[in-house]
Order: structure tokens, then C-alpha cells, then sequence
């Protein structure tokens, strides 16, 4: 059975390792060092004579012209145009962004919903990231930081999202500028007890 099932007897073959001898009690006190030559000032001289003269001698060194056609990119028209649609959906972007932020401080819960998985894409962008922090700003200036369970877990989920999506050059731009947010946004839990919303992102690098 041994001959036949090898790998049941041995299931797990040990591992080949190098074994590196230990060095001798006393060697570093003995010397390997061989002196190094002397050196022949005559035969020095001479090889660097010899260097020096074929490099005088050597015609210079010409690169050869290598002719050859560059192609045409694309016209300037279909740059402008792919440039303007970009433009144009970061804006459509943004004003998903905006919109969704509205509808959930008018309690519109239904559109916010239908708007949320849009924002959550549109969170990759830095300029997205960006217009999140603006407009959670203006509704602070507003006294609406004080939100229902509902408003607190979407602008909750935008703000996690938001810190998910945030590269280090962000540390000291999109997640500073929330800083002062998440300890302003909160909700009533109970009569005398209130959450805040840094309680739900501080685990965010």
C-alpha cells in the first residue's frame, strides 16, 4: 500500500532546504586579504598614451538623419468634440449630484432612491467628491444638520462612499473638507441622546 499511495503516507513532503555551515570559531582573526599589486607607473602611462591617441585620431561621431513620414492624427474637430462630451457628462454628473442632495433634504425619498445608485458611481470622480462636500456645506449654513433616520442613513452612505472613493491626495482636500460636516450632521435617537454622523465613517483611513 506504501508503494501505491505514496502521498498518503507523506502528504506533505518537507520542504528542501539549504543548510549554510557555520563559520569556524576564530576565522575573522585570520587573514584572506591578499596585498594588492604594485602597480607599473611606465606601463600605466603608456595604455593611457595609447587611449589618448585613438581618440584624437577617431573621425567624429555623425548621427545619420533617419527620414520618415509622421502620420496625421485626428482632426481638431473630433478632439474638440470628444473633449466637449466629457465636459458634458461630468456636468450631468454633477447635477445628479445635486439633485439627489436636494431631494433628500425635501424628504423626496423616492427620487433620491432612484437618483442613489447614480451618485454612488459618480463618486469615483474627484470633482463629484467635490460637489458632495459643497452642497452638504450649504445645507449646514441652512440649520438642516439636524436630519430624520432616513436622511441621516443616504447622506450617511454618500459620505462613506464618498472617504471609500478618496485617494491620499485627498486627505488634505475632500476628507478635510467633511471633517467639520460629519460632526455637524446628527440625528435624534431619543429624548437627550444624539448620534452624530462621524460615529459612522470614523473608520476611514
Amino acid at each position: 500500500l506504501s508503494r501505491r499511495c505514496p502521498r498518503q503516507e507523506n502528504p506533505y513532503p518537507a520542504v528542501a532546504m539549504h543548510k549554510v555551515q557555520k563559520p569556524t570559531e576564530g576565522c575573522h582573526l585570520r587573514l584572506h586579504q591578499r596585498p594588492f599589486p604594485r602597480l607599473d607607473e611606465g606601463t600605466v602611462q603608456w595604455i593611457i598614451d595609447q587611449a589618448t591617441a585613438k581618440l584624437q585620431s577617431a573621425p567624429p561621431a555623425v548621427r545619420a538623419e533617419k527620414k520618415c513620414m509622421v502620420p496625421s492624427g485626428p482632426p481638431i474637430a473630433a478632439i474638440l468634440e470628444r473633449n466637449g462630451n466629457a465636459l458634458a457628462n461630468s456636468a450631468r454628473r454633477l447635477e445628479v449630484v445635486r439633485n439627489c442632495i436636494s431631494y433628500v433634504f425635501e424628504n423626496k425619498m423616492l427620487e433620491a432612491k432612484k437618483l442613489f445608485p447614480a451618485v454612488l458611481r459618480a463618486m469615483k470622480g474627484r470633482a463629484a467628491r467635490h460637489c458632495l462636500t459643497q452642497e452638504l456645506h450649504l445645507h449646514v449654513q441652512q440649520n438642516r444638520a439636524v436630519l430624520d433616520h432616513q436622511q441621516f442613513d443616504f447622506v450617511i452612505r454618500m459620505m462613506n462612499c464618498c472617504l471609500q472613493d478618496c485617494t491620499a491626495m485627498d486627505e488634505h482636500g475632500i476628507a478635510a473638507a467633511l471633517l467639520p460636516l460629519v460632526t455637524a450632521f446628527c440625528r435624534k435617537l431619543s429624548p437627550g441622546i444624539t448620534q452624530f454622523a462621524y460615529s459612522c465613517v470614523q473608520e476611514h483611513v
